[in-house]
């Protein structure tokens, strides 16, 4: 009962319109989980942000929604003084992108795939949640883009962003902190949940799943694995998602192949089996619709 009401409070966070100064978020908190010295996970709503504080000053991935911004600067201040001075987004959804002009007004400079800016540019259509996404100010936009991979080197760290396959979106990132043996995975993946495949900004689950099986072959069972939505995972939880996701392209493209139209395949139901375990930010009959688009 609490899963299935935080997840449609999520939904509606996530899709639904918003102000600067949304009530929806007055209660919102953000919690500080410190996982390694001078490594922070950080949640409110939106999307998992990873915050690296050093010597060279805060680097914080994503940023949730605007409203958040003041908490989540506020947070970040508890920790380490001094704002931040790198954003590094895993794609442009707004749960992720949101506090982004807060932040480049504040000095930050951002850092994202080519991609992201491009959308994040122009107006962008969300068709599967029938909603419209304005551009975003210039002051949110990426001020260093890439297209396959850039090194950072911050804090003592070297840290990749790497864009693998556009399996979410078309500018998802995987941030790899190789020295730390922490790995920032933004919506690839979502955990314990049915993730949101954007097929309408490039996504598929095909390539979503070839991320995971990359990102798989390059950690260990000791990783700290942060998702874009759901708590702090390993090898082993991203190990079930990947079969998950597998397991469910493979029934449904033999359901295509044996001439079911997507319409007879929604309405056979192909995730009963896993919906209670899966259900949350999605429910298993709109989830199959969004991999099927992407398909």
């Amino acid at each position: 009962m609490k899963r299935t009401l935080l997840a449609s409070l999520i939904l509606c966070a996530s899709f639904g319109a918003y102000s600067h100064n949304d009530d929806r978020f007055a209660n919102t908190e953000i919690s500080i989980n410190q996982l390694k010295p001078g490594y922070f996970m950080l949640m409110g709503q939106g999307g998992n942000m990873l915050l690296q504080t050093g010597a060279d000053g805060n680097l914080l991935i994503d940023d949730q929604y605007a409203p958040l911004a003041p908490k989540i600067l506020a947070a970040i201040d508890s920790i380490a003084k001094g704002g931040v001075r790198y954003v590094l987004n895993t794609h442009w959804h707004f749960d992720h992108t949101g506090g982004n002009e807060a932040m480049g007004k504040s000095g930050a400079v951002i850092v994202a795939h080519d991609n992201v800016r491009a959308r994040m540019s122009t107006e962008q259509q969300m068709p599967v949640f029938n909603r419209t996404v304005p551009a975003a100010a210039l002051e949110a936009l990426p001020v260093i883009t890439y297209k396959d991979r850039l090194t950072l080197h911050h804090n003592g760290a070297a840290i990749t962003m790497e864009h693998l396959h556009s399996g979410h979106t078309d500018g998802d990132s995987i941030v790899f902190f190789e020295d730390q043996n922490i790995v920032h995975m933004g919506d690839m993946f979502f955990n314990g949940l049915y993730p949101f495949i954007d097929a309408d900004s490039g996504g598929g689950i095909k390539n979503m799943i070839a991320t995971v099986n990359e990102v798989l072959a390059r950690i260990d069972d000791d990783t700290l694995v942060i998702p874009g939505h759901g708590p702090l995972a390993n090898k082993q939880d991203l190990t079930a998602y990947r079969d998950m996701l597998h397991g469910v392209m493979t029934k449904l493209l033999d359901m295509r192949a044996k001439g079911m139209t997507d319409k007879e395949i929604i309405a056979a139901a192909p995730t009963a089996d896993l919906d209670k375990q899966w259900n949350g930010f999605l429910q298993g009959p709109k989830w199959v619709e969004i991999v099927l688009r992407g398909l």
